[in-house]
């Protein structure tokens, strides 16, 4: 039992489950466009996603909490080192167009660990609401636009894209608040998150609304009932995690029960 708790700490501490979660999110933007397969795009989201995130947790400059994490952290190191090489392996695969698109989101997520504002102190993660907006805008931008452009937008409904760009921003915010719930007891004074600012009644009240924003741009984007009906019971499940979160959550209900919903999301649509 011991192994199988110990396998699944890695599994999520390592990024791999939010990776798998990015990753899950490309396969509904082609599915929702009628894309093909793309494995060098999604794998290098995959691998970009574990590489960014390591860096994000693991480089020393995000001040989060993973004292516990010591002895495994030597390990996670050489996991993300793999990572990074299969990272480059898939990105020398992609057309330069791509690449050059992907870097602003690229720079977003170093300028979101780096120190580079008052004096070198702070980052963007350290600026109040700008956490939430940029990991939303990256996730959004490697997850629908990335896909759509590397294929071309001669058959693709440019209006469709942003509207989906646009769904998949306010999902990711709403996917967040569970975890600025969690941690409100972790972060600094200074960082004025939504549950910190609002409260955690009125954030999931805010997280409820944005769900429904969100159901109701999916009747305007699906192609057929089955991705509706897909929706609509990821919107039932996800108002539910939304509605049960609490500062006291067990250590797995965001890192892998909510992050579990864009992976629950392909499954259902595959399925369907």
């Amino acid at each position: 039992m011991n192994y199988l708790k110990t396998a699944l700490n890695f599994y999520i501490n390592s990024s791999i489950h939010v990776a798998l979660s990015v990753y899950a999110f490309m396969r509904i933007t082609e599915l929702s466009f009628g894309l093909p397969y793309n494995e060098p795009l999604d794998y290098f989201a995959f691998y970009g996603t574990i590489t960014g995130y390591n860096f994000v947790k693991y480089a020393g400059v995000a001040k989060l909490h993973h004292r516990s994490l010591t002895k495994n952290l030597k390990l996670i190191q050489i996991f993300s080192f793999v990572s990074f090489v299969l990272f480059c392996f898939y990105t020398f695969q992609l057309p330069v167009k791509t690449i050059l698109v992907m870097l602003p989101f690229g720079v977003l997520t170093l300028l979101y660990a780096i120190p580079f504002l008052s004096g070198f102190q702070k980052n963007l993660r350290s600026v109040s609401y700008l956490k939430i907006i940029v990991v939303a805008l990256v996730w959004s931008g490697v997850t629908v636009v990335l896909p759509v452009y590397d294929v071309g937008f001669e058959n693709v409904s440019v209006t469709k894209v942003v509207l989906m760009m646009l769904q998949r921003f306010l999902f990711v915010v709403a996917l967040i608040l569970p975890f600025d719930i969690r941690d409100m007891k972790y972060d600094a004074i200074s960082l004025q998150t939504i549950p910190k600012r609002i409260g955690i009644e009125n954030t999931k009240k805010v997280g409820f609304v944005i769900l429904a924003l969100c159901l109701f741009l999916e009747f305007l984007l699906a192609s057929n009932s089955n991705f509706r009906t897909a929706f609509f019971l990821i919107f039932v499940l996800f108002s539910i995690t939304l509605m049960r979160a609490s500062k006291e959550q067990s250590p797995y209900y965001s890192s892998f029960w909510v992050e579990s919903i864009p992976i629950i999301w392909w499954f259902l649509l595959m399925i369907l």
